[in-house]
């Protein structure tokens, strides 16, 4: 690698490190970039592996000013060890919802599975992972908004290079030279 780091630290790097700094460096509002990590996330945890990409483009192209689509991106690709944690969780929570029958997740099931003798209850336990996501998620972004935002004030105020307000000049000293004209 160029910059000389190996291994999961370089990886982390050029994949989540670099690109943030580069959205916070452009100076996008915090409340927008808040929003879109927890969008991002949020739509990232879908319970359908492969999907997430197509709802963040979805989700990017519906919302248009009001998510900004770089953080909704690198969000979304964060969340992804995240989504396969919460498939179970989420199937669980779908039947508890429904009141549907419990899916056994056992090797014998896998193996229905792999077979096609379980194509129905594969795809009932499906519908009880969407359900369970469906229910959860307003309350995942809410959650995630509220905690993104003051993180994100202070990572903008700290890493933007565009001034925070119009009325500040980007010339630390253009002030000075208006007041010393003026005498």
């Amino acid at each position: 690698m160029a910059s000389g780091k190996i291994g999961i630290t370089g990886w982390f790097h050029t994949k989540i490190t670099d690109p943030l700094l580069s959205i916070l460096r452009r100076g996008a509002e915090p409340n927008q970039l808040a929003f879109s990590a927890a969008l991002g996330i949020t739509l990232g945890v879908f319970p359908i592996c492969g999907v997430t990409i197509f709802l963040c483009g979805v989700a990017i192209a519906l919302l248009g000013s009001f998510c900004h689509a770089p953080t909704v991106m690198l969000a979304n690709f964060i969340a992804t060890p995240i989504e396969l944690s919460l498939v179970v969780p989420f199937l669980r929570f779908g039947e508890v919802i429904s009141g549907g029958p419990h899916f056994p997740l056992t090797t014998d099931a896998l193996k229905k599975v792999i077979t096609g003798q379980a194509s129905h209850e594969v795809i009932l336990s499906v519908a009880h992972a969407l359900l369970g996501w469906l229910a959860a998620s307003p309350f995942i972004l809410g959650t995630l908004y509220i905690v993104f935002l003051p993180c994100f004030k202070i990572l903008v105020h700290k890493f933007s290079s565009v001034p925070s307000s119009p009325k500040k000049s980007l010339h630390p000293h253009a002030e000075v030279r208006l007041k010393v004209r003026d005498v």
